[in-house]
């Protein structure tokens, strides 16, 4: 899927890496070869290194939080090495390392995509009773991140920073009315089919609503939320091939990706727009038709597709407890405020959402519609083989939009792959 960019100041490109651990201490030196071995031998005052992968960052705020989490103890000295500017790679080069068992990295960060298969895999370690015994509940972080790292019952991850699926709308456009009630949340896709069709054409628009209905994983994403999380499959599919099939959309939506989509809101063709907050932050970045007074902000109807970065455990770290202690100071609200502040990142700590700085330092976090998407997220399916799931649903989902296939086949087959 298209990367994920922050808005504003807010756009958290990604990638990732750690060093080796440092761990266990060595069996005592004897008599003979104490005094040879005393100057190679680490002095019992010094930090034990964790080693932590975790994407680049074109803000300060990574290198941030792993200065404050070494500054506020003796203990753990955490270091961060950078991966490619490559999700796909990074994926690769972190299979090849905890599929051999190796203890390269001792806290990782994952795509939301990635926990399932790595959980199924064995590589993390589960976190509940460790969340239990430092106090953290499932509630206090962002739903969807923790849901996306949830596999079998077990939570294998914490946020490291969200990203949620919006709605954008032509707030100069639609009434002050249906603005209150998108920005609500309370209305469904038939409710927005109608908007669409009531204002197309209004301010020299083109478009009802532009969407990701190409065959990648943004197709994915969006019939995630069109079906409730693939819960109403009947109904959403075809409300999606409603849309789809009508005027209201581009007439190459099948073709459309975040891109696209982001181009034809920004250049004024549509009213509403699907797509991450990175697109509120290339319209407040003036070099687009529209200015950010004409644009509002609304949670879809169901609820925005969780994206982002999870952070997680390696199972075969020497130094579980450090990297535990890393783990509970980045995704807690001390680690997060720095990453919000220093990177204007989503936090995934919830009561950060109406924290002053944090807010002052995200423009998104102040509007009503977006406070309200956050508390509407939607993972995916969490799955030891996403890449398989989410190539079929893509692939068959697509075969309906574009006509080629029926709905009750379609069904049958999303529902075989989410098995």
């Amino acid at each position: 899927m298209k990367k994920k960019k922050i808005l504003a100041a807010f756009l958290a490109i990604s990638l990732a890496a750690g060093m080796t651990a440092c761990a266990g201490q060595e069996a005592a030196p004897s008599a003979a070869n104490q005094k040879a071995s005393s100057s190679e031998a680490p002095s019992s005052t010094e930090p034990v290194t964790l080693k932590f992968g975790a994407q680049a960052d074109s803000t300060p705020a990574t290198q941030a939080v792993v200065d404050a989490f070494n500054a506020s103890q003796s203990k753990y000295k955490v270091e961060w090495q950078q991966f490619t500017n490559d999700s796909s790679q990074m994926h690769d080069q972190l299979l090849t390392s905890l599929s051999s068992g190796s203890s390269d990295y001792d806290i990782i960060s994952l795509d939301v995509v990635w926990a399932g298969e790595f959980a199924a895999a064995g590589y993390l370690s589960p976190l509940d009773a460790k969340m239990s015994k430092a106090g953290f509940k499932k509630t206090d972080f962002n739903q969807g991140s923790m849901n996306s790292g949830n596999y079998q019952g077990k939570q294998y991850t914490l946020p490291f920073f969200p990203d949620v699926a919006l709605l954008y709308y032509r707030s100069d456009i639609v009434s002050k009315e249906d603005g209150e009630k998108l920005t609500s949340g309370d209305y469904t896709y038939e409710d927005l089919y109608q908007m669409a069709e009531k204002y197309k054409g209004k301010g020299g628009t083109a478009d009802g609503f532009a969407f990701q209905a190409k065959q990648y994983e943004g197709l994915t994403c969006n019939a995630n939320e069109f079906t409730k999380g693939f819960a109403d499959l009947d109904n959403g599919l075809k409300v999606m091939n409603q849309f789809t099939s009508s005027k209201l959309v581009p007439a190459d939506v099948l073709n459309y990706n975040e891109g696209s989509t982001d181009a034809n809101f920004d250049n004024g063709k549509s009213v509403f727009s699907r797509n991450w907050p990175y697109q509120y932050g290339t319209i407040k970045g003036g070099k687009t038709a529209l200015k950010t007074d004409q644009v509002g902000i609304a949670p879809l109807p169901n609820g925005g597709c969780v994206g982002g970065w999870l952070l997680g455990m390696n199972a075969n770290s020497k130094n579980a407890d450090g990297a535990w202690e890393f783990v509970q100071y980045l995704a807690g609200p001390d680690g997060q405020k720095i990453m919000s502040t220093k990177g204007s990142y989503l936090p995934g700590y919830n009561t950060l959402i109406t924290d002053a700085d944090v807010v002052a330092a995200n423009p998104l976090l102040d509007m009503d519609g977006f406070k309200n998407a956050m508390k509407t997220t939607i993972a995916r399916p969490v799955s030891g083989q996403y890449s398989k799931v989410s190539d079929t649903l893509q692939i068959n989902i697509h075969k309906y939009l574009s006509g080629s296939q029926d709905l009750a086949a379609t069904v049958k087959a999303v529902q075989e792959a989410l098995k």
